[in-house]
């Protein structure tokens, strides 16, 4: 598992690791950088990038050393680490090829997460000065290497782009796509940006998000969402403020208006990559199409753009579709099939084999919340 700094994916495998003992699965988890630092006790917190790149180079090299000596005497393993490194020495990777072709993982997963909740713990737990670019780019850069990892040891479909997230599906998703490979890989398709002041048809979205996240392995688009902090910026631009402020990890962060739109098209740039290699990952596309107050849908071109990136993929394309009105060719034509409910798909689904239990209650219930 791959992250810039300030994912912090340590307490995130640490939830992974609780789940599946509970489950009788136990993880070994690794460390990379607390093990550098025990071996290395002479350098402060935080400095290990100041020492000379050729001791970093020899530290990592006897760490990972370490790890390949254990590896084999667990049965599930993760190594967390980092991808890349960008510091005074410039961008420079960190692994060594070598090692993790003896490695040889099976799943490549590059963790992300918020821009502004890795800026609040970069602010709160670390002395590195950044901006909000800064964060971006570093996320660009640690998942297209741990991509380019992931192809060159094992070849393509080894590598997941992973949400930090709200962690309630995340991490049940993690532990299915490590335990369960037989289970689907859905990315659920739904509108965002022009239903967030609709709230009815936010619980509907949210009842339908849970559904596919309590059955499949789900890549949800809404566990990264920085759109909001660009409509923010606007209104507050609109206003003549100079700042805005959000909560971000139950703590008030305050940003320069300017800050957030001079990275508006880095964000939205990639939003639009994200979402299609969360497509391009998954097995199928679910589409939630609601009905919004006025009976109109509440179909987004986000949404269409999806559902034909999906059906150019050659993916499984299922649509609900809660209006009244008849869906448009443009959705028919991509579409595997098209049904009215939420129970409907699911039942359409337990036919197919991809749910294993029975329908029960509790689900109904929340389905058709």
């Amino acid at each position: 598992m791959t992250g810039p700094v300030g994912v912090d994916k340590k307490p995130f495998l640490e939830e992974l690791a609780a789940m599946a003992a509970n489950k009788g699965k136990p993880i070994k988890v690794f460390h990379v950088g607390e093990m550098m630092y025990a071996d290395a006790p002479d350098v402060a917190p935080g400095r290990i990038l100041d020492i000379p790149l050729a001791r970093l180079n020899a530290l990592r090299r006897s760490v990972f050393k370490e790890i390949l000596a254990s590896v084999n005497d667990h049965d599930t393993v993760v190594v967390n680490t980092h991808a890349t490194f960008r510091w005074r020495h410039g961008l420079f990777p960190a692994f060594d090829h070598d090692q993790m072709t003896q490695l040889n993982a099976d799943l490549y997963i590059a963790l992300v997460d918020n821009v502004d909740a890795v800026h609040e713990r970069l602010d709160r737990n670390h002395e590195i000065r950044h901006t909000l670019k800064d964060v971006l780019v570093w996320r660009e850069e640690e998942i297209l290497a741990t991509e380019v990892l992931a192809n060159a040891v094992r070849g393509h479909g080894h590598c997941f782009v992973f949400a930090r997230g709200s962690q309630r599906s995340t991490i049940p998703s993690l532990y299915r796509l490590i335990f369960e490979p037989e289970v689907k890989k859905v990315y659920p398709s739904f509108p965002m940006t022009h239903v967030m002041e609709m709230p009815d048809t936010l619980r509907a979205i949210d009842a339908f998000r849970d559904e596919m996240a309590r059955h499949f392995v789900t890549f949800d688009p809404a566990e990264v969402d920085e759109k909001r902090m660009l409509i923010d910026a606007s209104a507050a631009l609109r206003q003549g403020q100079e700042h805005v402020d959000f909560m971000v990890n139950g703590r008030n962060m305050r940003y320069k208006v300017d800050e957030i739109t001079h990275v508006a098209k880095d964000i939205d740039g990639q939003i639009y990559a994200r979402d299609f290699k969360l497509i391009d990952q998954s097995d199928m596309i679910v589409s939630f199409v609601p009905a919004l107050s006025d009976g109109q849908p509440g179909l987004s071109s986000g949404v269409e753009r999806e559902l034909q990136h999906a059906h150019e993929a050659t993916k499984e394309v299922y649509v609900i579709w809660e209006p009244e009105a008849e869906p448009s060719p443009f959705v028919t034509t991509t579409a595997t099939r098209v049904f009215r409910t939420i129970p409907e798909i699911l039942a359409h689904f337990r036919e197919l084999g991809y749910i294993k239990e029975p329908s029960d209650a509790s689900s109904g219930q929340l389905a058709s919340s």
